[in-house]
């Protein structure tokens, strides 16, 4: 998909009170910067973010971040949040390769809604459910490592539940269709909506690093 330049975009993201700008300066402090030491939670790759707001409007007991690597993208955020006070979000943009750069054992949940899914076997590690990925996001948790992971593509589906499995993850929670096993809690995303509407099967894991049972929706 091409993006297209959204005019004054640089200027909107910089003046923003929801972007952080000093993330990398911010590593390990991210409970100073919320004045709280309620959980973090952060989505990778968050789109024009209708996941990450809707979570903040009904969490407020929860810090969430949204982090998306283009500007064109995360202005479109930006602009559904103007006259809105959440004071339990923050946004940045970065390239997830350098994911641990800007946390240190700080986050509890990690979302990967509707990846890139790098379909070629020759760009595996850039997925961000790969061994590669998996293990920079190690330093990033501050307990029990939680990600939860939404896609339409069963490719991506089939290659995480292995890759989380081979690294140790524990597979909490399985749907095949999110729609058709009613998942609860299910706050959709402006992907999502489409491929839906298209009729797509919604896939969705929840995978833990403890010994839990496997359960369905």
């Amino acid at each position: 998909m091409r993006l297209r330049n959204v005019k004054g975009a640089a200027f909107k993201i910089e003046s923003s009170p929801y972007m952080i700008l000093d993330y990398a300066e911010k590593k390990g402090h991210y409970q100073e910067l919320f004045q709280n030491d309620h959980p973090i939670e952060i989505e990778i790759g968050m789109g024009k973010g209708d996941f990450i707001i809707e979570k903040a409007k009904r969490y407020p007991e929860i810090n969430f971040i949204g982090i998306e690597k283009f500007d064109s993208v995360i202005v479109r955020a930006l602009e559904k949040l103007e006259g809105i006070e959440l004071p339990n979000l923050r946004l940045i943009r970065m390239d997830a390769e350098k994911i641990e750069d800007v946390f240190s054992k700080e986050i509890d949940t990690i979302y990967l809604n509707f990846s890139d899914p790098w379909p070629k076997n020759r760009h595996e590690r850039r997925r961000l459910t790969s061994q590669n990925f998996l293990s920079k996001y190690d330093s990033l948790f501050r307990g029990e490592k939680r990600i939860l992971v939404k896609t339409d593509n069963r490719h991506l589906f089939e290659f995480s539940l292995k890759s989380m499995t081979d690294y140790g993850y524990q597979i909490e929670k399985v749907c095949l269709d999110v729609y058709e096993e009613e998942l609860e809690g299910n706050i959709p995303t402006e992907y999502e909506r489409k491929f839906h509407e298209k009729g797509f099967p919604i896939y969705f894991l929840e995978a833990v690093n403890n010994g839990r049972n496997n359960r369905k929706c």
